[in-house]
């Protein structure tokens, strides 16, 4: 994968390219991600992103390029692709070869709020619970660096205002770097301490996210950097309106973030 020196930056990639036939999916990729770093990934239906996640995690291979991860990795995807013969602590570990395996199952399911869900199948499962079992499973695991892939996009509004709070806090409590892949502009900045837009396999614009937390979508400076996310993904906005005026869209926030 790389001969890059080592450096502070848990993920490097140098002039990474991952192409199928012809097309080149990633195309010459430069980036890097600090420790602890929490980035938002945003483009278009077939600007990369997927396939940049998949790369990192290891379950694609790279054309051409240096990549270096940390070999503390995991991800989590939007379906929580638990296995229905198993109950969640099982499911937890799925694959993990260590001592008091149940002890740690339990600690990380009592951190995403499931201490009293050990044993039930994942039919039983609300589509929440489903996801805290999936990340349970990748935190168990210590990673240096978490890949989340859209893990919330099809949860309702009010689940995923809850795991955003959960997975602030468990980002703050662990301090992985995250890489983020989602549609959703406002979960961008919500979120992340830097926003990515990627198109064509390339990194168009970067932002950092400079607002205090905890964010909402009404503070002051929010709907700013979303006009200009948009605006880079080609959705043009009218100009933002005073914050005074922008009252209903402090719904999506979160006390603890």
């Amino acid at each position: 994968m790389s001969n890059i020196e080592p450096s502070a930056a848990p993920v490097q990639l140098r002039n990474v390219v991952r192409q199928f036939g012809q097309q080149r999916v990633i195309d010459g990729l430069d980036l890097d991600i600090a420790p602890g770093e929490f980035v938002a990934l945003l483009g278009a239906s077939g600007s990369g992103k997927t396939t940049l996640l998949r790369s990192l995690a290891g379950l694609d291979s790279i054309d051409s390029g240096q990549l270096r991860v940390p070999k503390a990795r995991a991800a989590v995807f939007q379906e929580p692709r638990l296995m229905p013969w198993k109950r969640a602590w099982k499911n937890v570990i799925l694959g993990l070869r260590i001592p008091d395996a149940k002890a740690r199952a339990v600690q990380a399911l009592t951190e995403v709020g499931l201490a009293h869900r050990l044993e039930a199948y994942p039919a039983t499962l609300s589509g929440g619970e489903a996801q805290r079992v999936a990340l349970a499973r990748g935190l168990v695991r210590e990673p240096k660096l978490l890949l989340l892939d859209e893990p919330f996009a099809a949860l309702d509004a009010l689940t995923r205002i809850k795991m955003h709070r959960l997975i602030i806090e468990l980002w703050r409590k662990h301090t992985p770097a995250v890489l983020l892949v989602t549609h959703d502009v406002d979960e961008a900045i919500l979120l992340a301490d830097r926003v990515i837009v990627l198109a064509n396999g390339k990194i168009a614009e970067q932002l950092s996210i400079d607002l205090p937390r905890s964010r909402d979508t009404g503070q002051e400076g929010f709907q700013a950097i979303r006009a200009r996310l948009l605006s880079l993904l080609g959705v043009e906005v009218d100009a933002p309106a005073p914050v005074a005026q922008t009252a209903a869209a402090s719904v999506r926030r979160f006390a603890h973030a």
